[in-house]
């Protein structure tokens, strides 16, 4: 278990998930010193925020050593998966190389634990593959004496999670909407408050250390479910109509068009889309008891964080 006298390393400080652990962290006490290629992007976004930073990145392995120094436990909360010039195609090698030089400098700098946050999704030749490379960077990680702590979750739901992103701008948009079959496939979303309760829970439980671990919220619901709460939540009619012949491919054309989020994102998501992802694994419940939010309220506080509070 980390006391608040360790220094704890986190990565992806910025990010959807990074931004709200960082500040749960130091709410708790801890020491916490943040790995950033940009120290000017990282004090845009937390100009207040007292935390020890250096600067570094996971691709170059030669800049790390400081980073890694002393610390007792570092979460890997990093993904390379593609931004607004289009997609990354090349993600999943730039995922294994951080992963790599990760886990290395973890083991020659003596840190106790890693935690990491991956994803859900049962390995198979119809693995998606973003799905895939959550899967790769784990077994990476996993590759060296550093015990390793996997937390596996499906969609997120939060303010400025990709997926929540891409099903609130398809809902708002599209009174009528024509989906592909991926809108029948079910998953077991998650709030982002819940996640971050893991993510700390997991830091103070010695007895998670070493184990790969089922992360969801409480509703098992299909995409088109999930579009059809969104939609209540904010008082729209909606109607969602599948069309068998839609691909992937086309289905991400069609998202890009209607949405402004990246194609670099976009396209592997939707390819994700097909592989049903729940939760097999229920220990976290006996190891990090949490209240675990519904779907309906997940979206309300994701709205209210979005300044969308307010039903039509």
């Amino acid at each position: 278990m980390a006391n608040q006298q360790d220094t704890i390393l986190l990565t992806g400080s910025t990010g959807f998930l990074g931004s709200r652990l960082l500040p749960a962290l130091v709410a708790e006490g801890y020491r916490v010193r943040c790995l950033v290629r940009s120290l000017s992007k990282f004090r845009r976004r937390f100009p207040d925020l007292d935390v020890e930073l250096v600067q570094g990145d996971l691709l170059q392995s030669g800049n790390l050593e400081a980073a890694f120094s002393g610390v007792s436990t570092a979460y890997y909360l990093v993904h390379s998966m593609g931004g607004a010039g289009g997609p990354s195609r090349d993600f999943a090698e730039k995922d294994r190389r951080a992963a790599a030089n990760f886990v290395n400098q973890a083991e020659a700098s003596g840190v106790n634990r890693i935690i990491y946050m991956g994803g859900l999704g049962e390995a198979s030749e119809s693995l998606s593959k973003h799905l895939r490379s959550r899967r790769e960077v784990a077994e990476i990680l996993s590759s060296r004496q550093v015990p390793v702590t996997t937390l596996r979750a499906a969609v997120i739901i939060g303010a400025g999670s990709a997926s929540f992103e891409m099903i609130r701008y398809l809902v708002e948009r599209l009174p009528v909407m024509t989906c592909p079959r991926w809108v029948f496939t079910r998953c077991q979303p998650i709030a982002a408050d819940n996640v971050i309760e893991y993510l700390t829970g997991c830091l103070l439980n010695a007895e998670t250390t070493g184990k790969t671990l089922d992360i969801c919220g409480p509703d098992t619901v299909t995409y088109r479910e999930l579009m059809l709460i969104y939609a209540r939540v904010r008082g729209l009619r909606r109607i969602i109509l599948p069309v068998p012949v839609l691909t992937p491919r086309l289905s991400a054309y069609w998202v890009e068009l209607v949405t402004p989020i990246a194609g670099g994102i976009v396209r592997p998501l939707i390819e994700g889309l097909r592989n049903e992802v729940v939760c097999r694994d229920t220990r976290i419940h006996d190891l990090v008891p949490v209240s675990l939010l519904s779907m309906q309220e997940a979206i309300r506080r994701a709205l209210a964080e979005s300044g969308v509070s307010k039903e039509t």
